[in-house]
């Protein structure tokens, strides 16, 4: 494929599939002409951008850019400030800079403001094309009021020339206000922004084989679109009405050949939140990002265990639906930045509608994040508690940008806070006995193991009984993890962990310990003996043996993850002893 570090930048890579040779640095641009007047750019980045939920696999990205080169000259969503350099070189080496007549947005990211003012500089006759929220954000980003630009609510049109007549679909959600598709008729493509994408990075360009990378794009999909779901069913009724051939995404390979599946997936994904029997309400702003960062690892949270989110960016919801989201809710959780001391007016605004509105025996949850002091985080926690509302979580406040250990504890204060509400409904429920069915699958036995996982900063672990060999060559085994279970975000493939077996009559103690409730980012290792693997994950010395696994692939199995894993190295710490195996009566419970 073309790429920007090729010597002859309009010849075709001789390598079409694989790494091109000349791409050795962590981050370059790819070009490669996808339709008629059409390419994309591709700003690549083998390492983790940001510290986003989203980003949590640790694959890389690309932010994908696109030039469409009718009569007129118009480029689509170009990247953050990361690869502002190399992409504007990428992009001289190619076009004629200074004839870029439209700069397309499909969402106005304050990242993205380094880049658009370096081509401002090179190009001031730009005129800008985005949604009305698009417009009030970028004037802000670029300190301009008098920015030209073309504000599409869903009816216009813009004529390139050559056929190339760009249609305009808004898209938006909470968590993007601003969201907006274009569609070209002429090449039948579908510029989707956040829609449909992944963050893997390599030299695919579009999405042959797509079944490897299922997993990727439903990650993509519970950490951004989930808490939206409703929002996302209409945003798919919208796009139903443009026959596309390609989804040109945001970041990721362009789909082409998974177009019918991965929007039908889509489609149920969302209807597994919007049909889900417990509802969050998820209410927040945010000044710079961070908040809403926080607020995204708590939807993830929430939602991975089964309990549906409404996302409410309060700055962009009118206050009736704000009530409403509140009424119908089981829990609800409120989010803050701390702007000149204080909480934002429609924070504040929120705030009183959630008093006037929520029960007092609704669980409630708050958070946000600060740059010099807190006092908005304190000012929601204070009202909430002076009215007699319970907590799910402890207040998480958060001082500038989280990193990965912060947003695993948000991740694990979502799954509390959504356990502890389903707990809740379950006590409401009658009990009912098991049937001779659940009796009879209850009596699988397994072998009782735990199983340890570290990476860079985060560990967890978690007991577990639903193991078994799965091949001989290589050796091999699965194990079924709960969606809900902490350790459930370091499985996923190329992921390394322990299995660690327990001892017979030397169990009990360890069992015990990895059974408990552990708080979101407690320490699930203080005060057991462990050593680390090769592989970095803590063994168990009480063990009576461990295995060290490489997740190859997983499949989602009703209410848990299916992962199965080959076994890198292991050993036997008791030659005397026997595995522990667990015994139940019912397959309603472990």
């Amino acid at each position: 494929m073309p790429n920007a570090q090729c010597p002859m930048p309009h010849a075709p890579c001789p390598m079409p599939y694989s790494p091109c040779p000349m791409s050795t640095k962590p981050r370059d641009v790819q070009v490669f002409p996808i339709a008629t007047d059409t390419t994309v750019l591709r700003s690549r980045s083998w390492s983790r951008l940001r510290f986003e939920i989203e980003y949590a696999l640790a694959k890389g990205t690309t932010a994908n850019s696109y030039i469409i080169q009718g009569d007129k000259l118009a480029l689509i969503d170009p990247p953050g400030e990361t690869f502002t350099q190399i992409y504007l070189n990428a992009l001289q080496q190619r076009y004629d800079v200074k004839a870029i007549e439209y700069v397309i947005l499909g969402h106005v990211n304050p990242n993205r403001a380094a880049t658009l003012k370096a081509l401002l500089e090179v190009a001031p006759q730009i005129t800008f094309v985005c949604s009305n929220p698009g417009a009030i954000a970028l004037r802000g980003a670029l300190e301009n009021p008098d920015l030209p630009i073309l504000v599409m609510r869903g009816d216009e049109t813009l004529n390139l020339g050559k056929g190339h007549d760009l249609q305009f679909i808004p898209t938006p959600n909470p968590r993007y206000a601003d969201l907006l598709c274009t569609y070209d008729p002429q090449t039948e493509i579908l510029y989707t922004d956040k829609f449909f994408g992944a963050h893997i990075c390599g030299d695919q360009v579009f999405d042959e084989g797509w079944e490897s990378i299922n997993e990727d794009r439903r990650y993509y999909f519970d950490c951004l679109m989930a808490p939206h779901a409703r929002q996302v069913e209409t945003a798919l009724d919208k796009l139903a009405d443009f026959p596309a051939r390609i989804y040109a995404t945001g970041h990721g390979p362009l789909v082409r050949y998974a177009l019918i599946e991965l929007t039908k997936a889509y489609r149920e994904w969302s209807q597994q939140q919007t049909s889900a029997d417990l509802t969050v309400a998820l209410i927040y702003a945010s000044a710079y990002g961070n908040t809403a960062t926080l607020a995204q690892a708590i939807a993830r949270g929430i939602t991975k265990a089964g309990v549906a989110v409404e996302s409410i960016n309060c700055e962009f919801t009118d206050p009736e639906d704000i009530r409403a989201a509140v009424e119908k809710s089981a829990g609800f959780v409120m989010g803050s930045p701390t702007l000149g001391g204080h909480a934002p007016t429609p924070v504040q605004t929120a705030l009183g509608i959630v008093l006037a509105t929520a029960t007092n025996n609704k669980l409630a949850g708050v958070f946000g994040s600060f740059g010099w002091s807190g006092e908005a985080v304190d000012l929601i926690e204070s009202k909430l508690k002076d009215a007699g509302y319970r907590f799910g979580f402890d207040t998480i406040r958060v001082k500038f940008k989280p990193n990965d250990v912060t947003l695993q504890l948000c991740e694990q204060a979502g799954t509390d806070f959504a356990q502890t509400l389903k707990k809740a409904k379950k006590v409401r429920s009658q009990s009912v006995p098991a049937t001779t069915v659940e009796q009879a699958v209850g009596r699988i036995v397994g072998s009782l193991c735990v199983l340890t996982a570290k990476q860079d900063d985060i560990s967890s672990a978690m007991l577990a009984s639903w193991v078994a060999q799965a091949s001989f060559s290589p050796p091999g085994l699965t194990i079924a993890v709960a969606k809900d279970r902490a350790v459930e975000s370091l499985t996923h493939t190329g992921n390394q962990f322990v299995l660690n077996i327990l001892k017979e009559g030397n169990h009990l103690g360890l069992m015990k310990h990895f059974l408990k409730p552990f708080g979101p980012g407690q320490d699930r290792f203080a005060n057991v003996a462990t050593q680390e693997a090769e592989n970095g994950s803590p063994i168990l010395n009480d063990a009576l043996a461990y295995l060290e696994c490489s997740v190859k692939n997983r499949m989602e199995s009703g209410d848990h993850w299916l992962v199965y894993a080959t076994v890198e190295n292991g050993k036997v710490l008791n030659q005397d002893g026997v595995t522990a195996v667990h015994h139940r009566k019912s397959a309603t419970h472990y």
